[in-house]
């Protein structure tokens, strides 16, 4: 391309290229690149022109070319794919009206701040020190899968475009079908910073590898009905931060890798009729979602390992799916009472796992008291399960001896059940069946006598009750024999567990 052919803004930008000196079409530092579709040929340059810079532009010696443009118009379309770039490209504040091509090229640093596109196409591109997208608006896909990035930052960017509400008044409309970011499997060699990002669709990471964090504090993702955050076996060096995220529609991360921090804190999670949060099958470090809003939507820890899992009771919701979820400790330490309801929620029904993780992590923390009231629970809940003919056993041993978790409570039993004999034989003894041979009556050890199917003081064999009180000592035996029973049963089971 010729000098000759270029206007009179293409002649600055190509004049400003070899010594990499910035062109400013702005006309004041605060306007909107939305506006671009408006602005005149003073600040419209032809991405025919910028594409001939950067694969055949003029160099000049001792300088180091490279593109600097700050709120140009760009007509057509920029294609650069296969081609490689050894110049930086920085495009701030700039509107394009087609989509740039980029699939499969190769550059040094891609820069689009604060710019309007109808979306990117840039699928395997290889970006050897940043691409950055801070504070972009792009209406279409933006399209990265495949993709080599050192670093990539999308914040305060607008992907898709928010679809005018219903003639109802309708404020969440459907989703777009087509993801507005396209991350599929793409390397990041260091960070991914997503803060503030406003995604009207869905975002896509599934496969992706990043060396260092994605960061999606402050994001508001919309896909009601859909899948918002698409992200199975996603690897990533150190943390995922989604503080004071806002979720509408699913965020699925089954199959992830999170070595440190998946942070929730303050977040609002929402998918109503589905999975609000899915993260089956995961290895995190450590799940935190406190202060978090109620989750709204099913919440899906399955298979799941986590070291520290913090979640307070108030932030589980009605739905769980937790059945092979692990994890070491939980916080913030509350009394079994409070957790114990959780385990209730579980969609598939009684989960026995799910009861002997929460006694492990009471144990982890030294709180043996709260881990016996689990294990409590557990027998009771299970106790539901079993056909009526078998509850009345459990229903037995949970009364009596709390099924060896209450143990004093058999010494209450025996201890009611003693006074109450002794009062009523003291008042009224039994006569002696030989009475030149039988021992002084003792209302106390008869009782005992009766009570205990072992311990034997010679009362019961000298003596025999009449009427009422007949019926009275066969009451003592046979509640003797259940005391005994499943207090054994029971001290067995705890003995067990020890």
């Amino acid at each position: 391309m010729e000098i000759d052919d270029l206007t009179p803004a293409e002649r600055r930008v190509w004049e400003a290229f070899p010594r990499d000196e910035g062109v400013d079409f702005r006309e004041s530092d605060g306007e909107d690149a939305g506006d671009g579709a408006s602005w005149g040929h003073e600040r419209t340059v032809r991405a025919e022109v910028l594409r001939a810079l950067l694969l055949n532009g003029p160099s000049q010696d001792g300088e180091i070319p490279g593109l600097k443009v700050w709120g140009a118009r760009i007509t057509g379309q920029l294609n650069l794919k296969y081609g490689t770039v050894e110049h930086g490209i920085r495009l701030r504040s700039c509107f394009f009206e087609r989509a740039p091509e980029l699939y499969g090229a190769q550059v040094r640093a891609l820069v689009l701040s604060d710019s309007v596109l109808p979306g990117l196409s840039a699928g395997t591109l290889h970006a050897d020190i940043v691409l950055r997208l801070t504070c972009c608006r792009a209406t279409g896909p933006v399209r990265l899968s495949g993709a080599r990035i050192s670093a990539l930052f999308v914040n305060g960017a607008t992907l898709g475009t928010a679809p005018g509400a219903a003639a109802t008044g309708d404020p969440e409309p459907e989703p777009p079908e087509e993801p507005v970011l396209h991350l599929n499997h793409a390397v990041v060699g260091t960070d991914v910073w997503a803060v503030g990002l406003v995604a009207h669709g869905q975002i896509r990471l599934n496969g992706a590898t990043v060396g260092g964090q994605v960061n999606l504090d402050d994001a508001e993702l919309h896909a009601l009905g859909g899948t918002a955050l698409h992200a199975e076996n996603l690897s990533v060096g150190t943390d995922l931060r989604a503080m004071r995220l806002r979720a509408h529609g699913r965020v699925n991360l089954s199959g992830s890798r999170i070595p440190r921090q998946l942070n929730l804190a303050y977040a609002r999670l929402s998918n109503p009729d589905g999975q609000a949060l899915r993260a089956s099958s995961c290895v995190i470090g450590e799940l935190w979602l406190r202060a978090a809003a109620p989750v709204r939507g099913t919440l899906n820890l399955r298979r799941s390992q986590i070291d520290l899992l913090h979640i307070p009771p108030e932030v589980w919701p009605d739905r769980l799916r937790l059945d092979g979820l692990s994890y070491g400790s939980l916080a913030p330490h509350l009394p079994a009472e409070e957790r114990l309801p959780v385990l209730e929620r579980e969609e598939t029904g009684y989960v026995p796992f799910a009861y002997e993780q929460l006694t492990a992590a009471y144990r982890t923390a030294g709180d043996e008291a709260a881990a016996r009231t689990v294990q409590l629970a557990k027998l009771r809940r299970h106790r539901r399960t079993l056909p009526r003919f078998a509850r009345f056993w459990g229903h037995l041993q949970d009364a009596t001896v709390g099924y060896g978790f209450r143990p004093m409570r058999a010494a209450g039993w025996l201890l009611a059940l003693l006074l109450t004999g002794s009062v009523a034989f003291a008042l009224e003894h039994p006569r002696p069946l030989k009475p030149d041979e039988a021992p002084d009556f003792n209302p106390v050890f008869y009782t005992l006598d009766l009570l205990l199917p072992i311990i034997g003081f010679g009362q019961e064999a000298a003596f025999a009750p009449q009427g009422g009180f007949q019926w009275l000592s066969y009451l003592l035996i046979v509640t003797g024999w259940i005391l005994a029973t499943t207090t054994a049963a029971g001290i067995s089971r705890s003995l067990s567990r020890q």
